[in-house]
């Protein structure tokens, strides 16, 4: 596939924003063709970092002589979190905007950073959506290979791509962050972590087998979240009678890296792999929809202590002292064909009538629509198509 630009659905804010994402998500690129008369200062560039780390004030001269209200990119700004008094007094000084871009939240966030007094928003970029591809969307690429722009717009290298992803990004953005003394552990811990992808998280088994202490898996989860490549999808708890689990799952943001960190790119991957890439490519499309319509609904997941199982579960109303909250539940299968017992753990949440249930999606990998006394089953691009017109949250 030829390589071009593709119409990202995120907008520009009209004010200073922090822009976050993983690396190669299009993020620089994205933001040269929003903001193509906007000054641009990247800390890749070790002239730039150096002269900038040794005297914050020289950004107001490199920047120049711009009006109120120009645009100022601070590509990677991760990389000199100390900058950001100095871009505080400029947005009060000049009023010139800000995009400040970074592939890693972990230094910006850290305790005693200026995180610009409210002036900025925050603002996401993942990889691309299915929304965005259009027509280029293949489903059992996307799950096999994910989203990434370098590997939709290079398809035939997509294993080699992402082998290249996770030595040259991932190692030397976790080397940067200097808090990983010893890099062997940290390897064997992303190699589980990959194959764990969209599965609950028993810490304690995963550092016996990482041969690691209970804390530091702790930690080096704390690390892919931090620097974007994953996060933990809560377990709802809607209050019934029932024990509700408790336990988390852990999503990777794109299902190619984490085959990459699994360490199956050049092996076939099985369907319960499949089955959970398949969650991730739901999950990670109801994010972005989510993020760029500006809902911010809280998405989760539910199991009861007897083992049901709702895949997600999203929040379109909280909880009131006079009113219960009402949610949407969503069940995804990698199956031809649909089984209606899968409809049972949905059913028998509305029926509690702890929450109100306002819809029930199937979602699976077969070719027909069904309609089953209040269950949407749909096939994933009909289901995804939905999802973009608002049909579904």
């Amino acid at each position: 596939m030829a390589e071009k630009y593709i119409t990202r659905l995120l907008r520009v804010p009209k004010r200073s924003f922090f822009l976050f994402g993983p690396r190669g998500t299009g993020k620089s690129t994205w933001l040269r063709k929003e903001l193509p008369e906007a000054v641009f200062i990247d800390l890749l560039d070790s002239t730039v970092h150096l002269e900038l780390s040794y005297s914050p004030a020289r950004l107001e001269a490199m920047v120049g002589d711009k009006p109120r209200g120009a645009w100022v990119v601070l590509d990677e700004v991760q990389k000199e979190p100390a900058l950001l008094d100095e871009v505080h007094r400029l947005i009060q000084v000049k009023g010139w905007r800000f995009a400040l871009c970074g592939s890693s939240a972990r230094k910006i966030r850290r305790g005693g950073v200026n995180l610009l007094g409210g002036r900025a928003l925050t603002r996401e970029l993942s990889a691309f959506s299915c929304r965005e591809l259009g027509k280029l969307f293949d489903i059992a690429f996307s799950m096999e290979w994910g989203f990434l722009p370098l590997v939709q717009f290079d398809r035939q290298n997509a294993a080699d791509l992402l082998s290249s992803y996770v030595s040259t990004y991932i190692r030397e953005e976790i080397k940067e962050e200097s808090v990983v003394r010893k890099l062997a552990p940290f390897l064997r811990f992303l190699n589980i972590a990959g194959q764990l992808n969209a599965q609950q998280i028993n810490a304690s088994n995963m550092a016996r087998e990482a041969m690691v202490g209970r804390s530091t898996v702790d930690s080096y989860f704390s690390i892919l979240i931090d620097t974007l490549l994953g996060d933990f999808l809560p377990a709802y708890r809607p209050g019934a009678k029932v024990r509700e689990s408790a336990h988390a799952k852990f999503y990777w943001f794109d299902p190619g890296v984490a085959r990459a960190a699994a360490g199956l790119l050049f092996e076939p991957v099985d369907r319960l792999w499949l089955g959970g890439a398949l969650e991730t490519v739901i999950l990670h499309e109801m994010k972005v929809y989510n993020h760029t319509s500006n809902l911010n609904r809280l998405i989760s997941f539910y199991r009861s202590a007897g083992g049901s199982e709702i895949d997600f579960i999203v929040e379109t109303k909280k909880r009131r002292p006079d009113s219960r909250a009402r949610i949407v539940c969503i069940e995804v299968k990698l199956a031809e064909r649909w089984d209606r017992r899968w409809e049972r753990p949905m059913r028998s949440l509305a029926e509690q009538g702890k929450v109100h249930v306002e819809k029930m999606f199937g979602v699976y990998t077969g070719k027909k629509p069904y309609h089953f006394d209040g269950v949407d089953v749909l096939p994933v691009g009909r289901f995804l198509e939905r999802l973009y017109r608002g049909e579904v949250f």
